[in-house]
Formats: structure tokens, C-alpha cells, sequence
């Protein structure tokens, strides 16, 4: 019996305040648009900017969140300095920026036409890099190729 009364007075107290809260009527307000988050737009105008952009944003009935971010873009930025460096007449000082892509070193490697290395070129370069394997870019195939022999 006691644990009926217990029961009831739980259900009682469980019921009583949804019921005094509830609403008084059926009407359902409609002109009340939930908030968004919108994503900030960042633009960059000059055209000549080595660099992208990205932005998002994400919205709760509670919170919201926007966010943006640059992403630069490493190889454009070493195209454009390689560009400006031969422009000024620093040639071997271009192809040095090139190098140091992997991709550019391999193609130099393959071509017969060592990158520069501090100041020498031709055969001298190409031994200076056989002897500091360390300086050639980390992807390289000359890098791994040698090694493979050393293991």
C-alpha cells in the first residue's frame, strides 16, 4: 500500500507542472525563422596572390559556428619567385628556387642537367649532390634510389 501512495505522489508530481505549463491554446506561431550562421565570405581581389580561400558554417537551434581560412599555395608562390629571380638576370637562382620541388630536381637529375648546388653547376653540382644526400629534396627519386643501395 505504501508503495502505491508513493507511486501516485511521484506521478502527481511528474504531471502537475507539464500540465500547469502547457500552452493555453493551439496556436502555432509561424513568422519566427530560426537563426543561421552564415559562413564569412573572404575575398581576395588581386589576382596575382598565391593563395585560395575556404569557409563553412554550421547553426543549431542553440549555437552557431562560422569559420574561414587562406590556403596558400606553395608551389605558385615558387613559380613566382623563380619567375621574378630570372626576370632580374639571377637565372642560375631561378632554377634553384625550382629544385627544390622534387619533381623539378628529378627532371634536372634525368635531363643531364643537375640542379645548382651553392654555386656550382654541370658535373660539379651533380657530384656536391652525390655527396650531401641530405640536401636533395625529401621525395626525390635520386634520394630514395640511393637509399635502397645504401641498405
Amino acid at each position: 500500500m505504501r508503495f502505491l501512495k508513493l507511486s501516485l505522489i511521484g506521478v502527481l508530481v511528474v504531471l502537475i507542472p507539464s500540465i500547469s505549463f502547457a500552452a493555453d491554446s493551439n496556436t502555432v506561431v509561424t513568422d519566427k525563422t530560426p537563426p543561421t550562421a552564415s559562413a564569412p565570405s573572404i575575398v581576395i581581389n588581386n589576382s596575382d596572390v598565391c593563395k585560395s580561400t575556404a569557409s563553412a558554417a554550421i547553426q543549431t537551434q542553440i549555437l552557431g559556428f562560422a569559420s574561414g581560412i587562406t590556403i596558400t599555395d606553395e608551389n605558385c608562390e615558387r613559380l613566382k619567385l623563380a619567375r621574378s629571380l630570372y626576370g632580374m638576370g639571377m637565372k642560375v637562382a631561378g632554377v634553384s628556387i625550382l629544385c627544390q620541388d622534387s619533381r623539378v630536381f628529378d627532371g634536372m637529375w634525368m635531363a643531364g642537367t643537375p640542379c645548382p648546388y651553392e654555386g656550382m653547376i654541370g658535373d660539379d653540382a651533380k657530384q656536391a649532390w652525390l655527396d650531401n644526400i641530405d640536401d636533395v629534396p625529401s621525395d626525390s627519386k635520386l634520394k630514395k634510389k640511393v637509399a635502397a643501395q645504401e641498405q
